[in-house]
């Protein structure tokens, strides 16, 4: 880069360089969470979105937990050890796989493997809920956070 016929100093090329590198990575960063894998929702943001039929939000744990804690009101459940899981959920988008899905389990960890998993068979907008019913690290779950649910 030339200044006035001599050479821009090396602080400036720097800035710059660097400026033009951060604008991209913001607008990727922007592009790349809108909807799409890695996106992740509270147990509250879920339930609101599910309610106002945003998202299918989908209960992957089993039968067993489901009749101890019941399932976050607005949830499908789907059993993700069905051997027809994929396909259930395929009726239940209604082959639509562009649909806005929403995963959630005990604690986060069945729901992002889930979520991996569906993106991989052409899912492309999966949403994790790593909170999940019982809480993790991500914080208190479903339950503690005494939203709504159904038996």
């Amino acid at each position: 880069m030339r200044v006035s016929g001599k050479a821009a100093p090396l602080n400036r090329r720097m800035v710059l360089a660097s400026a033009v590198a951060a604008s991209g990575l913001i607008a990727w960063g922007a592009l790349s969470t809108v909807g799409h894998a890695g996106e992740t929702l509270t147990p509250a943001q879920a339930h609101h979105k599910a309610l106002a039929g945003e998202i299918l939000l989908i209960d992957v744990r089993r039968p067993d937990e489901w009749a101890k804690t019941g399932s976050g009101q607005g949830a499908v459940r789907l059993d993700l050890r069905r051997a027809d899981f994929i396909e259930a959920l395929d009726q239940l988008t209604q082959g639509d796989r562009t649909r806005a899905v929403a995963l959630i389990c005990a604690r986060g960890v069945r729901s992002q493997q889930t979520r991996k998993r569906l993106r991989g068979a052409g899912f492309v907008n999966v949403i994790d809920i790593p909170e999940g019913m019982l809480g993790s690290g991500a914080g208190p779950g479903w339950l503690h956070r005494g939203l709504p649910v159904t038996r």
